[in-house]
Parts: structure tokens; sequence; C-alpha cells
């Protein structure tokens, strides 16, 4: 089987007498007909003999101790790890020692998974020891080898068959998948930036919804407060599916950015503690965006997701069902204010999901969000203002009349900003002004009285 890769780099270790191989998720890809994304090649070269061979280029010693240097060559970041065999992984995770192989197949034999173990080149074409190749047209994942061996080794391999099982809609292999769950307190043992990384990667993935119904009980491993919402009946005619269900259809709804992904699975985190039952039965959960947004930061916190991102998605919690209903201009003009138009739009593709997981009797609020986000582009088309610094004042203008820096000053930004949303007011320098200035006076007043 001929795939396309660049041969010169094998070529530069065969010349030496080394075998040379492409490996893993390029060789995956490339029988995918995906574009590979990283090109990581596993040579019976040692490291120093890498280096030997590509002394003309920047060598980094990225994984030197077990093996790996990255080698930068005709504008290409390459990987390449000598044929090895892994120790015991005494801490889940890390192998304690690697001894180099001397054969392909011996390197492939330590891999995760089949669909990851397949090695190609020019010479041999495409070596699959454990049937890599059949599982992938056959959309499976499947350890190599015992799956509970692979993943008591590195239990963050748990989680990265789910990714791949939501980036590649592959299913996990039955006893990978009794595995998987069996060991799964495992994750116990991994880094929050590992968790985090991967967990990103699968909330994007085109099949996440199915992997996050089949596989809440691993999710809540590192993340123990889903646990709670699996199962969580609602009581509630707008709903037809418990906490869980309606928080992962939520999140395949909107757009497969990890903030809005992440937003979407923890929107409703904070239900299951705000539960109260009405005298007719039915259930309410009053206040749970507020008490969402607290226990989504005490998650985001813990998975040392970045400042930015954090607040991104504790704003989108804290106001995911925030009343903005009818479409009315000055609404939707306040929102564009106090969430910007990122966060605008953000908010608005929440809640569109929001209600498409809804019953089917309670999804009669699209049309209205297709008005609000129409008024929203109306608005930005035409700049009208909406915020303050699209005022024809400013706060140094303000200063000038009298105003005393702080609240007082903030106060009369605001209500000028408010007219003029509202129309009472031109946006024009003299105008402000001049209202300004009679607000001025009147302050004065009161303050003499």
């Amino acid at each position: 089987m001929q795939l396309e890769f660049p041969t010169s780099p094998l070529r530069r270790l065969q010349e030496l007498g080394h075998e040379a191989f492409y490996v893993g998720g390029c060789v995956r890809d490339a029988l995918m007909g995906l574009p590979p994304k990283d090109l990581d090649l596993t040579t019976s070269a040692t490291p120093e003999q890498i280096e030997a061979a590509f002394s003309d280029c920047r060598v980094i010693e990225t994984g030197i101790r077990h093996g790996t240097v990255t080698v930068r060559f005709e504008g290409q970041s390459l990987e390449i790890t000598t044929f090895r065999l892994d120790g015991a992984y005494t801490d889940g995770r890390h192998p304690d020692r690697v001894s180099f192989a001397s054969r392909v197949e011996e390197d492939l034999a330590r891999r995760d998974f089949t669909v990851n173990a397949m090695a190609w080149s020019p010479e041999r074409g495409l070596v699959d020891p454990f049937g890599g190749q059949a599982d992938l047209k056959a959309g499976i994942l499947r350890c190599v080898g015992d799956p509970r061996l692979r993943f008591t080794e590195d239990a963050l391999r748990i989680l990265r068959g789910l990714r791949f099982s939501a980036v590649l809609d592959f299913a996990l292999e039955s006893e990978t998948a009794q595995a998987a769950r069996d060991l799964r307190e495992g994750l116990c043992r991994i880094s929050a930036e590992r968790i985090q990384a991967e967990l990103l990667k699968l909330l994007c993935g085109p099949a996440c919804e199915r992997v996050l119904l089949d596989f809440p009980e691993i999710l809540a491993v590192p993340i123990p407060e889903l646990s709670p919402m699996v199962g969580f009946d609602q009581k509630n005619p707008h709903h037809c599916y418990d906490v869980w269900t309606h928080s992962v259809k939520v999140t395949a709804a909107v757009p497969a950015r990890p903030d809005l992904r992440l937003a979407a699975l923890l929107h409703d985190v904070g239900k299951p503690a705000c539960f109260t039952l009405d005298d007719t039965g039915v259930g309410h959960f009053y206040g749970h965006g507020e008490a969402g947004e607290q226990i989504a930061r005490t998650i985001l916190d813990r998975l040392r997701l970045d400042r930015a991102t954090r607040e991104r998605v504790l704003t989108l919690v804290r106001h995911h069902d925030r009343p903005i209903l009818p479409p009315e201009e000055k609404t939707v003009k306040r929102l564009l204010g106090r969430f910007g138009t990122e966060g605008f739009f953000a908010l608005m593709a929440l809640k569109r999901a929001d209600n498409l997981a809804q019953h089917p009797d309670y999804r009669g609020r699209l049309a209205q969000y297709d008005e609000i986000e129409a008024m929203a582009r109306r608005i930005l088309a035409t700049k009208q203002p909406f915020c303050l610094k699209d005022l024809a004042v400013t706060g140094t203008d303000l200063l000038a009349l009298g105003y005393a820096p702080g609240p007082e000053l903030g106060a009369a930004l605001q209500e000028l900003l408010r007219r003029v949303m509202e129309e009472n007011l031109s946006n024009t320098r003299p105008v402000l002004l001049k209202e300004a200035e009679k607000r001025r006076k009147t302050i004065q007043i009161h303050e003499n009285n």
C-alpha cells in the first residue's frame, strides 16, 4: 500500500543502515484519507544516531530519556523515536524505564489502540500486526492486547479512548469499553492538564453526544460534580430528558468551540442542588444559574483552565437562563453592551441549543431568537451605540464639567448611554454635553439642600 508521505526523512536514516517508518496517528489519518496533523517516525536508530543523521537540522531533545527527539526538517517538525519496549508503569502513567527494541513490531505492541499501532515505509508498506486497518474500516476502537493491562499501565488511555471515539466517531470494542469502566478510578492519578486537554478534544468531537451518554461514570471521576445530574428527573413539562441527557444534547448542539461546549455541559450543573417541587408536583430550579456558576468555578479551577476561557464559561453558565424575550432593540443593545459582541452571540448559541433540547412542545423560542440575532446584526451594521466607548463624550469631558471621579461619574455616563440607546438623546457631543451639564446642576442643587 502506497501512502503519501515525504520519503526524504526515511531515506536519511535508511542510507545509514537503519530501519525507519512513519507510525501512529499520521498513518491512521492517511488511511482514512485525512491530512496528517503530526508526522511521527519510529526507527532502529538510537537517539545519538538520529542526531547524527540530521546534524544539519535543528534537533530538540524533547524526550531523549525515552528515545525521542524532535527534528526540524524541510519546514516540518518530525518526532522521531527509537524502537522501544516499555518497562513497568508503577505510577500508572509513565514507564519506569524503557529499553530499545530491534523490530518495529515490538514497538507497535506497546501502543494504546490498534488504529494507532500501524507503521509504514515505502519498502515494507503497511506494517499492521494487530489488525488496525480492519478496525479502521469497521469503525472500532480496540486496545492492543489486553485492555486491562493497557489501562493499568496508563490510565490516561481511558480518556484518550473516549476522545478518539468522539473525534473519529468510532465505537469502543466491548472488552475495551468494559475495562475502561472498571479501571476508571485510575484517572484520579492523572494530572489536571492532561485531563483538560483530552476532555476539550472529546467535547469538540462530532460524536461527543454518544460518548458522553454512554460513559458518564468515567467523566465523573475527574469531574464528580457531574454525577448528580445523571438520571435526575426534572419533573417539569418543559423537559423530556433528565438533567444529564439534556445537558449532553445542548453540548452537541452548540458550535464545536471548547468554551461553548464546556459551558453547555455545565450550564445546568446547579440544578440538582436547587431542585424544589411545588404543590402540583412540578419541579423548579430557582437560582440554578448562580449556583451552577459556583460549582463550575470549582470544576474549571481544578482543570486549570486559562483565565479567559474560565471567565467566558462562567459568564455563560450564570446567564444562560437570563430572560431576553420579547425581542426588543433596547434589550438587545443592553445585552451587547453587557456581554460584548462575541459574548452576546455565544449566549444566543447556548440559549438556542438549550431550547432545542427541551420538550418538543416548548421549542417555539427559536424564531424569536432568530429575530433577536437579526436585530443585533442590524445594530452592529449601522454602528448604533450600545456601550460607553460608543458615546460621543468621555469621562474626561464630564470631569471638565465638575463631575467627581468614581460612582458619580460612572452613573452619569451610564444614564447618558441608557437614554441614547432608548433614542431619547442624540449621540452627538453638543447634545450629550448639554444634558450632562443639566444633570450636574441638578446634583449640585440636591447637595446644597
